[in-house]
C-alpha cells in the first residue's frame, strides 16, 4: 500500500473564526493574519493506493463556484486536485473510491465538476462514501451550516447512484478496508468521519476538521465553526491521549506548512512533536 499527500490549493478564512475563543495575540504566532484578519489555509487531501483500489479522501473546494463565492475565500496557489493527481500519473477515471469526511464545501467541492453548466462526477468510476446521518443533515441544513452545504456538491452524487454509506458502530471504529477504519466524531458537524490508515505498522489519522492544523493541537484551540464545541473538546481530549500513547501520525487537511506530525504530552498539554513527510513513508520498512 502507498499513500500520498494531495495538495488542492490554498484559501483564506477569518482567523477569529478558525481559532474560536483563543485570543489573537496567541493564535497569530501560529498563523499570522493579513490586514483583513484572514489566515491562509491548505486544502490537503490524501490518495491511498491499496492493491487494485485508488482511494481519495476528500476533494478540496473545486473550481465550479461563482466568482462572487470565491471572492469570500480567496482561493490561490499553484496546486489543484487534478494537477496533483496527474503528477502521480493518476487519472480521474482511475479513482475507485472517494471518502468524504463531511460535506462542507472545502472538503467535497472537487467531487463534482461543471462543464457547459452541466454537473457531473469528477471521478466517474468511483464509489462515493458518506454516512446517512450526515448526508441527511447536509440536505436539510441548520441556519449556521447552510452556507457550507451546497446542493451542487451533494445532489449530483446522490443522483448518480454512486453513493454508499458507512455505518457508524456503537463501539469502536467501522472497518472500511483491510488497512482503513473509520471513527465518527460529532463536535464539528454531525457524524464527521475520521479515517485511520495502517501503513508499515504505523497508524496515520486523517484529521479532517477535528484538528484542522498543528496549531489546533492544544485543547482550547477549537474553531468557531464547530457546531458543538464542548463535544469537540471531549473528542479531542480522548483522541490526543490515545494518539500520544500509541504514537499516531496526525495528517492535517488545513495546515498551510506541514502535512503531518506526531504529538507529545508536555507540562503545558499536548503539543507537536516530530514533523512527518507522508510520501516518504512509502519506502519505509
Amino acid at each position: 500500500m502507498q499513500i500520498y499527500s494531495i495538495d488542492t490549493g490554498l484559501f483564506k478564512l477569518d482567523g477569529g473564526a478558525m481559532f474560536g475563543v483563543v485570543p489573537k495575540t496567541l493564535w497569530q504566532k501560529e498563523n499570522p493574519a493579513d490586514e483583513n484578519n484572514m489566515c491562509t489555509w491548505a486544502m490537503r487531501c490524501m490518495l491511498i493506493i491499496d492493491k487494485d483500489r485508488k482511494i481519495l479522501i476528500d476533494t478540496g473546494m473545486g473550481d465550479k463556484q461563482s466568482e462572487k463565492f470565491f471572492s469570500h475565500y480567496y482561493p490561490h496557489g499553484k496546486d489543484s486536485l487534478m494537477s496533483s493527481l496527474s503528477k502521480l500519473n493518476v487519472a480521474p477515471t482511475d479513482i475507485t473510491d472517494v471518502i468524504l469526511t463531511h460535506l462542507h464545501f472545502d472538503h467535497c467541492g472537487g467531487a463534482v465538476k461543471m462543464n457547459n453548466n452541466v454537473l457531473s462526477l469528477a471521478f466517474p468510476n468511483a464509489t462515493y462514501w458518506s454516512n446517512e446521518k450526515h448526508w441527511n443533515d447536509a440536505l436539510n441544513p441548520n441556519a449556521r451550516e447552510k452556507a457550507s452545504f451546497l446542493k451542487e456538491n451533494i445532489l449530483p452524487i446522490q443522483e448518480s447512484r454512486k453513493l454508499k454509506f458507512v455505518c457508524e458502530t456503537q463501539n469502536g471504529r467501522t472497518p472500511f478496508s483491510e488497512n482503513i477504519s473509520i471513527q465518527f466524531v460529532h463536535g464539528h458537524t454531525s457524524s464527521m468521519m475520521i479515517p485511520f490508515i495502517q501503513l508499515h505498522n504505523r497508524t496515520i489519522v486523517y484529521m479532517a476538521d477535528l484538528i484542522p492544523s498543528a496549531a489546533h493541537i492544544p485543547l482550547p484551540y477549537i474553531m468557531g465553526y464547530d457546531m458543538f464545541p464542548m463535544i469537540t473538546l471531549k473528542e479531542k481530549e480522548t483522541f490526543l491521549k490515545e494518539a500520544a500513547e500509541k504514537n499516531y501520525i496526525l495528517f492535517f487537511e488545513h495546515d498551510p506548512l506541514i502535512s503531518a506530525c506526531t504529538i507529545k504530552k508536555t507540562d503545558k498539554g499536548y503539543r507537536k512533536n516530530e514533523v512527518i513527510t507522508i510520501d516518504k513513508m512509502n519506502s519505509s520498512v
